[in-house]
């Protein structure tokens, strides 16, 4: 798949919905940061320096060896993009926002699948980021290392017998590795118990993050789970950490959700009917309210209330009324208003389609 097809197609193999435990774990993603040897990080190169570490991904890619051991990948220089697609590569969470900062020396690689890409000139030289449907850490571990590996057969990776790879930013000093899980848990939250439960996980050394990363709002009830700090830690460490915890939030949101349904049956139907009511006929419907809506629907499909749309559509809807997707599918850019009308009549579009299907 090129870039432009990407660009052009909301979907992605992490939004499938056919990962272990799929109906609270989204996805799981795992980055590692590196960078090269004899080079200032990112934020000082200058531009002539930025472009000698795309081309040198660029030349890594292209060789004979990496192609055979990890697929054809494509490169794109973020410049070569409109602002629209650079923002829908967010918005499918290819890339990171950081990314669309001073893009003129920043790139991105990508293989056909999406299930890998590299980020080119971000906070490091290069992030190499694997992203899967549910909860599959140690496969998407195990992806990276892969692609890590194809890299630095050659690429000059910057690294310290002591410290361990280096990196921009201290806390990811060591094995530069980054893995988190995109959560859907409505049920904490509606019985209120979110907060602690959160509040626990950053005692055990993990962080949590909105939907977008670091800086962003959890909207539509989805929360990012990630390790903080990877120095004196071995990858498998960290990753089987990782899934201990969310196995533990697991087992709260489930029982939370039970909780709902035993307890408070007819205000839960009650909940998810009027979200799948205003989903299917609304005929303005901003950002904020869909997300909202929109989980209350995912929850009443994954306890089985609402029972002829999969639950993976609406996953894809999250990204496809996203502002950026809204100006691609109907070419051209739209007002506040504008796009709340065409967001409410692409919902109704879909949910309808899935009906009928």
């Amino acid at each position: 798949m090129s870039i432009k097809e990407t660009v052009n197609n909301p979907h992605s193999h992490w939004m499938d919905g056919t990962g272990p435990e799929s109906d609270i774990v989204i996805s799981s993603r795992v980055r590692v940061a590196r960078n090269l040897a004899h080079l200032p990080f990112p934020h000082l190169l200058s531009r002539e320096k930025a472009e000698d570490v795309i081309h040198a991904v660029q030349t890594a890619i292209e060789n004979r060896v990496f192609r055979e051991k990890m697929g054809k990948m494509e490169l794109t220089r973020m410049n070569e993009l409109t602002p629209v697609e650079r923002q829908i590569l967010v918005e499918k969470h290819l890339i990171s926002p950081d990314l669309l900062e001073d893009f003129e020396r920043k790139a991105v690689v990508l293989r056909d699948d999406e299930v890998l890409s590299v980020m080119v000139n971000e906070e490091d030289h290069l992030r190499l980021q694997c992203l899967l449907p549910g909860l599959q850490l140690n496969r998407a571990w195990e992806l990276v290392s892969r692609l890590d590996d194809g890299l630095e057969a050659t690429l000059d990776y910057a690294f310290d017998e002591k410290l361990g790879y280096l990196t921009a930013c201290p806390t990811n000093v060591g094995t530069g590795l980054r893995a988190s899980v995109m959560l859907h848990l409505p049920g904490l939250v509606m019985v209120n118990q979110i907060k602690g439960v959160l509040g626990t996980i950053t005692k055990l050394g993990l962080t949590v993050r909105g939907l977008y990363g670091e800086g962003t709002e959890a909207k539509g009830n989805l929360f990012q789970v990630s390790n903080q700090v990877t120095l004196g830690q071995a990858e498998e460490d960290i990753i089987a950490n990782l899934i201990s915890v969310t196995r533990q939030l697991l087992g709260q949101e489930r029982a939370a959700r039970e909780a709902l349904y035993r307890e408070r049956r007819e205000q839960l139907e009650d909940r998810v009917g009027r979200a799948y009511g205003l989903l299917k006929h609304a005929r303005v419907m901003t950002s904020d309210e869909a997300m909202s809506l929109f989980s209350d629907l995912r929850l009443g499909i994954d306890m089985g209330i609402i029972k002829n749309i999969p639950a993976p559509l609406i996953i894809e809807l999250m990204v496809l009324t996203r502002p950026a997707y809204l100006v691609k599918v109907t070419g051209k850019d739209l007002s506040p208003v504008e796009r709340d009308i065409y967001r409410a009549q692409l919902i109704r579009k879909k949910l309808s389609a899935a009906q009928q299907s």
